[in-house]
């Protein structure tokens, strides 16, 4: 039988993370969990889109449980203020579902000059979850769930040039570095918790070809008649192809609360191209299983971000 929302357990006590959480994949999370009892922290750059998205979630769950965690992941300073200040909230983490992201724009710097991408998607996240790491390994269970894509078999990732200061910027070679980073960010947690001992799982999981704002925000930046065009073409596809947020949010749901899941393991839509379908197994290129690159992106990552992660002896 398919796993389905409704297979989602009770998880009243249950805190969970999720980055993102003012639409599309990030908002059909919230509303899953708060469906089942979690305290869902929805961390967010804009207090009023969030607000927003709280005020439609108590419509359908009156006794919803949320709070809002300010936070820009393309800024390590509100990503090290956002962590202090939920350590001073809560106690524990039970999970984070680190699932914010961009796609496609246009060449851009984050706060601290990374590539966007690279620093929304990945860098922001490894600094999010290295810093939440004391409120997690307080949690009996603790889990770490980072959303990928299918686009990171498209990656050329150069850990010398995570930030494309030499490489010619292409958008969508750079989107898929991203999510070739987010996989291999889960392989070196998962090894690191391991040699550990910690609990702490780490997991991936990917929506397939889901309908949010993602395809339509990023690559509609460029403006002009491209912009314009890729716009167009973008809600067409979506309309035409796209499984519903609500269904492509499965897999990551699954990967955040499914019992007994291998670490390091990654889940994604079961139907044909991994596009459309329900949580299973997902393939991942031989890269993304490279522990080498892995152990190497980390070191760069703590590099770039000052954040070290600190799971225990």
């Amino acid at each position: 039988m398919p796993w389905k929302a409704d297979d989602l357990p009770a998880l009243h006590g249950c805190t969970v993370l999720v980055t993102g959480a003012s639409s599309g994949l990030g908002e059909a999370s919230a509303v899953a969990l708060a469906t089942r009892g979690t305290h869902v922290v929805l961390a967010n750059r804009s207090t009023e889109r969030t607000a927003a998205v709280m005020d439609r979630i108590h419509h359908r769950v009156p006794a919803a449980s949320m709070e809002h965690l300010q936070v820009d992941l393309a800024d390590l300073a509100s990503v090290e203020a956002a962590a202090a200040a939920l350590a001073q909230r809560h106690d524990h983490l039970d999970t984070v579902i680190a699932n914010a992201g961009i796609m496609a724009p246009p060449l851009a710097r984050t706060v601290d000059g990374f590539e966007l991408q690279m620093g929304v998607n990945h860098l922001g996240h490894f600094a999010l979850v290295g810093r939440l790491l004391p409120l997690l390994l307080a949690a009996s269970e603790p889990r770490v769930v980072v959303v990928s894509s299918n686009a990171h078999r498209m990656a050329r990732l150069d850990i010398d040039d995570l930030n494309l200061e030499r490489a010619r910027y292409q958008r969508w070679i750079a989107y898929g570095n991203s999510k070739l980073a987010n996989l291999l960010h889960v392989l070196e947690l998962q090894r690191r918790a391991e040699v550990a001992g910690s609990p702490l799982i780490a997991v991936g999981a990917h929506p397939g070809y889901a309908d949010t704002a993602l395809q339509t925000t990023g690559p509609t930046l460029q403006g002009g008649v491209s912009g314009a065009v890729m716009g167009i073409g973008s809600r067409l596809g979506n309309l035409l192809f796209a499984q519903p947020a609500s269904q492509g949010v499965l897999p990551q749901l699954y990967a955040a609360t499914a019992p007994a899941l291998p670490g390091a393991s990654y889940w994604g839509p079961d139907g044909p191209g991994e596009a459309r379908g329900y949580p299973a197994p997902a393939g991942r290129s031989a890269r993304a299983k490279d522990p080498a690159l892995a152990a190497a992106l980390w070191q760069a990552s703590e590099s770039l971000t000052g954040v070290t992660y600190e799971l225990g002896t």
